[in-house]
Parts: structure tokens; sequence; C-alpha cells
């Protein structure tokens, strides 16, 4: 099964390795980002172990159709994370075993379709992390002449995805973070994992919610409001 530490380039920035960037998590890089970068929460883990971390090779996809994603597979370094979009046409299993075991070869990180995705239990044995809209069965074409482009920009969501920025994805979603940001995210992610242990030791020591975050109590006068 795929390992996110087994993946390369173990020094990525100050000190930060991929293993570090992972285990901080999507949610938590998402928050440290200034709640920016998060990919739409319908492009969800297809597979266990999602979490993944590594630097976006995009790839532009015409409907119904995945010779771009054969391409892009050998375009990619080991570690990256391949990001593609379907212009909207989702109906279509653009990803399966096929594709996994390629990518297995190539030591790719982990792959995030804007689609859907099938061979769902062939993929999991792959073990290479997937996310994606969903399953579908219906096959896609390979049309040599069909439009399409790796390592261009992508809009996905509200996110422009481009080559070379970081995703990271895990069982909470997926986010984007430019390379120029990376180590000033993760050192706020740090620090605010940090600072959650402490809120969580507080908890577990009786104190509330509303207490630490300083939040305003319930008006007994008022309750139904």
């Amino acid at each position: 099964m795929f390992d996110v530490t087994s993946q390369t380039a173990p020094e990525v920035v100050d000190g930060f390795t991929v293993k570090d960037i992972a285990q901080l998590g999507s949610a938590t890089l998402h928050e440290a980002a200034g709640r920016l970068g998060a990919l739409p929460a319908a492009i969800h883990p297809m597979t266990p172990s999602p979490a993944c971390a590594g630097q976006a090779v995009t790839v532009a996809c015409p409907p119904a159709d995945n010779l771009w994603l054969h391409r892009a597979v050998y375009e990619c370094e080991p570690g990256a994370v391949l990001v593609a979009d379907v212009c909207g046409a989702y109906e279509w299993g653009y990803w399966g075993e096929v594709l996994s075991c390629a990518a297995a070869e190539r030591g790719i990180a982990g792959v995030v379709i804007n689609g859907c995705v099938r061979d769902v239990i062939r993929l999991a044995e792959v073990g290479i992390p997937v996310f994606a809209r969903g399953s579908a069965i219906r096959g896609t074409d390979k049309h040599p002449d069909g439009t399409g482009a790796i390592n261009a920009d992508l809009v996905v969501g509200e996110v422009i995805v481009h080559p070379g920025d970081w995703v990271i994805g895990d069982e909470d979603g997926l986010v984007v973070i430019p390379q120029a940001d990376l180590a000033t995210v993760v050192a706020a992610g740090k620090s605010r994992t940090e600072k959650e242990a402490v809120l969580m030791e507080q908890l577990r020591n009786g104190k509330r919610t509303l207490d630490l975050y300083g939040l305003p109590s319930l008006d007994p006068d008022n309750r139904n409001r």
C-alpha cells in the first residue's frame, strides 16, 4: 500500500518534510492559510488512508476522454499530486485500476479528479490516494486530437490551481497552498496544532468551550431566541 512516508524530497522548505505537511492535515492548513484554498467538498476520498501531500501537476481533459491523464502520468516526478479537471463532464470514469498502477510505478503521491473514477475496490488495493466526485462506470475515449493541457492553470471550484502549488489531502478534504506561501502556512499550521493541544487538555480538565473561546453564554431569560 502507498505510504506518505515513502515520498521523495524529504526536506521541503525550512526543515519541513512531506510527512510533516501531510500530518498537519487539510483543515488545519486551510485555516492557517486564512481559510483559502479549499477544493470543493464534492471531491472526496475514494480510497482508504487518503493522506497525501505534494506539488501539483495539472491536467485539463476533454469531456469523456482520459488520454491526457495517461500522458500526464509520465510527466510527473515522484511525489507529485496529479490534479485533473474534466470540463464539467462528470459522469464518466476517468481514472481506474490501470492508471493507478501506472501512477504507482511513477511514485505519484496522490490523484485528484474533478470528475468520477471507477474500479473503486481495485483503487483501494493499489493504495495511491485518489480523490474524486464519485464513481461512474461509463468508459472514456482517447482521441489523439482531443484538446487538453498539462501544467496549465486550472480552476477547480473557487480555487485556481497552479502547477507546482502544494496539494494536501486527507479524510477531511483537500487544500491547495501556493508554493511561495508554503513555509509560512506550515509554520502557522504547526503553531495552531500546538495551541489546539493545549485547548484539548483544558477541555479534558473540565473547561467550557464558551469560556475558552470567549463566547457568550445563553441568556436564561431568552433561551429560545
